[in-house]
């Protein structure tokens, strides 16, 4: 599958707004290219001169932008709509320009070039106390008795390394004792339903909007070893899909939904109705300007909140029904 690579010219105050807007939409995996860097580069004594990276030193001249890359298909083009649509909205109450012109730029790229781009900058790390995530092209010697959890960063968005993932994998560490059935609402590329496996969980119920996230998070799983006996994978929409929400059934241990905060909170009014008495919830991928609103969803929908965890402006929030 091919990939539209798409540059958003923007101003160097404006790139965490902005990025943090377009994350609502689902779109991550930014690159940030801006001369900002590299004048900080310049300022820091301590740096080697020896071992500067050729892309520091071709951010000196660059017109500051943010690059992303959407899927070439249906899904992709959806997105692509939805951010012009944000980016023309931002635009026409934008008076004193301070995201700058918004011009936007495509090109196409190749899906093994796509997965190229990943390759360099992601490497094995650890999460928690019990789990080391590796893409499939690493190897890891030492594990330090920790579960190995392998996952394939070309096949769709969910690496592990953007915090929201990381607070839910650590939130799953802490409430998983072995034997849980696990919903895991908008499931991307399947990570958290195997952390959720390898830290003991009975089976995993998965569901996402998108047929091609369906099909990635099934592979990664039995990538991970635990065939069709220990997943179930849906596709579709738990707000709009009361079939759907027949078919998942109930009486859920713990919930993971790792998505953005309108659909979180759409999704509010349904959360009950899965879990058994005393069952976790466990909600992420929300931006700290949209906690309240996300915290009074779950409220009024009779959750109750435990805690919430917060990395970097993006919060995790631990429930219970």
């Amino acid at each position: 599958m091919d990939y539209q690579k798409i540059d958003i010219y923007t101003e160097s105050e404006a790139i965490y707004p902005l990025t943090s807007l377009l994350s609502e939409l689902g779109i991550t995996g930014f690159e940030i290219h801006d001369a900002a860097d590299f004048e900080d580069f310049l300022e820091n004594k301590d740096m080697n001169w020896d071992y500067v990276d050729d892309t520091l030193m071709n951010l000196k001249n660059v017109k500051t932008h943010v690059t992303l890359y959407l899927q070439q298909n249906e899904q992709g083009l959806e997105m692509f709509t939805a951010m012009q649509g944000v980016l023309a909205e931002i635009k026409s109450k934008d008076a004193e320009n301070f995201y700058g012109t918004l011009k936007i730029e495509t090109d196409k790229v190749n899906e093994e070039d796509w997965a190229n781009n990943w390759k360099q900058y992601y490497k094995p790390f650890n999460v928690g106390k019990k789990l080391i995530i590796k893409p499939t092209w690493e190897q890891v010697n030492d594990t330090n008795s920790r579960k190995i959890l392998e996952i394939d960063p070309a096949s769709s968005f969910g690496t592990g390394q953007h915090h929201t993932t990381r607070l839910v994998m650590e939130l799953l560490e802490q409430n998983i004792s072995g034997g849980e059935r696990v919903l895991d609402l908008g499931c991307g590329s399947g990570i958290l339903s195997i952390a959720a496996l390898l830290l003991g969980a009975k089976s995993v119920t998965m569901t996402d909007v998108f047929q091609n996230a369906v099909t990635t998070a099934s592979e990664n799983v039995e990538q991970n070893g635990f065939d069709k006996s220990h997943y179930i994978a849906l596709c579709g929409n738990i707000a709009d899909d009361p079939a759907l929400r027949r078919q998942i059934g109930t009486d859920f241990d713990i919930i993971t939904a790792n998505i953005v905060a309108d659909v979180i909170i759409s999704m509010s009014p349904f959360f009950r109705s899965f879990l058994k008495e005393n069952g976790i919830l466990i909600v992420s991928g929300i931006i700290t300007e949209r906690l309240d609103e996300v915290k009074a969803a779950l409220q009024e929908n009779g959750i109750t909140i435990e805690s919430i965890t917060e990395k970097e402006d993006w919060n995790a929030i631990l429930c219970k029904v």
